[in-house]
């Protein structure tokens, strides 16, 4: 398995078992199902599907709801949609009505509120630039000019680079829609459009009422995100670049800036990230990608990025299967360069978890100094095994935890090779001993390996890491 994981969207062109199947075994490590699209029942489906698969390949394959957020849509539009020439003018209205050319519905109640005249609005993923050039408050109406035309067809999403909307960070559809992800059981779910930490903190709120381990990944696209960046990292159990909105609500030339430096905070706080957006797109139709793609991928790869994701490449894309398969040769390629591993993190002391990071790190360390064949890794919590990958060790990491839930969240994680339930074994000697057999029993590690282990002494205590030994596996 390479240690860059690999997250697939399902959509028409893989939703089969077939297609399912051959996904995992091509390479996929995390399903993403997004919730802007489908129904519950035919997600319902494929969520089955996907257990029938790990049941039958023994995988761990973890799957991520992909909640829609507050997406700005132009409505219906008469005649699927409207050329406007350059110069033209058009009024967008928050009353539901079939669009027309002078006038059409947008699901934003106070965008005659919240914009402002001399503003910008960006349609279809800012392929249609508008600018605001009057307000009607009384009739809650917004005229907009459009300087280079463009047609605008229904359904189209709407970008505001420079206003900050006022809609909640969780819709209805949005509240209902993670009833259903974490009544199911999904391993993790995703929230579009966060811009400030209380974001995260109001749908961990709602999981842990409903006493979910579901963990929380913030997705990064819109601008006012990047001002608590920091904050929102901390409060994430992970985060996901998703480069296609950011591209579209800031200058294009600063997003690699931006996703490197994402990346970087990530690695520096444990938290698993992921590389979205168009890291594939020639491959919608083509079984070759372009060379702007292959480097994009090795890029996000070298960057430090826990996994990089498809979306339309395996949704809806001609060669799901063969798009995996070409994304893993990648990572593979450039995961045999040196600069991918051992990134110089270091324990931060201002950490209240401080000494539990100094010995993830050293186990990480040690693992390198002596060619360690494995680093088994005892956790609850899932916090060691995140602290170790974020070390960026050259040798495999396996995960061994008594909270089932965890089991597939650490697909997500670089470097985790798998995760083992194990029982609550009341000696650190046993669960040493019990984690070395399984792994010898599963061929992970043969006899004279060399593997390192980490836990927590006493085990009935349930603390966090403060034991590492080295062992040769007899």
């Amino acid at each position: 398995m390479s240690q860059t994981k690999i997250v697939a969207t399902v959509g028409p062109a893989c939703n089969t078992h077939e297609h399912l199947t051959n996904l995992v075994k091509a390479g996929v490590n995390v399903f993403r199902l997004n919730f802007s699209h489908g129904t519950h029942e035919s997600h319902l489906s494929v969520i089955e599907l996907i257990r029938q698969i790990n049941r039958e390949l023994d995988t761990h394959v973890a799957i991520l709801g992909d909640l829609q957020g507050p997406k700005l849509r132009v409505g219906e539009i008469e005649g699927g949609a409207i050329e406007l020439q350059p110069n033209d003018t058009i009024t967008f209205t928050h009353i539901p009505k079939l669009g027309t050319r002078e006038e059409l519905y947008v699901s934003y109640h106070n965008l005659h509120a919240d914009v402002e005249v001399g503003q910008t609005i960006l349609v279809d993923d800012g392929k249609i630039e508008l600018r605001v050039i009057a307000i009607d408050h009384e009739n809650e109406r917004v005229t907009l000019l459009a300087p280079y035309g463009g047609r605008i067809s229904s359904k189209k999403g709407i970008n505001l680079p420079n206003t900050k909307i006022s809609l909640p960070c969780l819709t209805e559809k949005d509240l209902k829609d993670l009833d259903f992800i974490i009544e199911h059981h999904l391993d993790w779910v995703a929230l579009s459009f966060v811009r400030k930490p209380s974001d995260i903190i109001e749908l961990k709120n709602i999981i842990e009422k409903q006493n979910s381990f579901i963990k929380v990944i913030a997705k990064i696209e819109k601008p006012e995100a990047l001002e608590y960046l920091r904050e929102i990292i901390l409060e994430a159990d992970g985060v996901m670049v998703a480069r296609g909105d950011l591209g579209v609500e800031l200058p294009v030339e600063k997003i690699p800036l931006i996703q490197r430096t994402i990346i970087k905070k990530c690695i520096h706080r444990a938290k698993p990230v992921i590389m979205a957006t168009q890291m594939m797109e020639s491959m919608m139709e083509n079984t070759k990608p372009s060379r702007a793609d292959i480097t994009d991928v090795s890029n996000a790869v070298w960057e430090g990025a826990d996994a990089v994701m498809l979306s339309g490449e395996t949704a809806n894309g001609k060669h799901p299967v063969l798009v995996v398969e070409t994304m893993k040769k990648i990572i593979d390629e450039v995961e045999k360069e040196e600069g991918v591993y051992n990134r110089n993190l270091i324990p931060q002391k201002h950490s209240p978890t401080f000494l539990s990071d100094a010995l993830c790190y050293n186990a990480a360390k040690i693992a390198d100094d002596v060619e360690a064949n494995a680093i088994i890794a005892h956790t609850r919590s899932g916090y060691t095994g995140f602290m170790i990958s974020s070390f960026r060790p050259h040798c495999p990491i396996y995960l061994f935890t008594d909270r089932p839930s965890f089991v597939n969240q650490s697909s997500l994680c670089w470097g985790v090779q798998q995760s083992y339930y194990f029982p609550n074994l009341n000696a650190i000697d046993d669960m040493i001993a019990y984690s070395i057999e399984i792994l010898k029993n599963n061929k992970k590690i043969k006899e004279g390996d060399t593997v390192v282990n980490t836990g927590a002494m006493p085990t009935h205590a349930q603390g966090p890491t403060n034991m590492l030994k080295i062992s040769t596996v007899k």
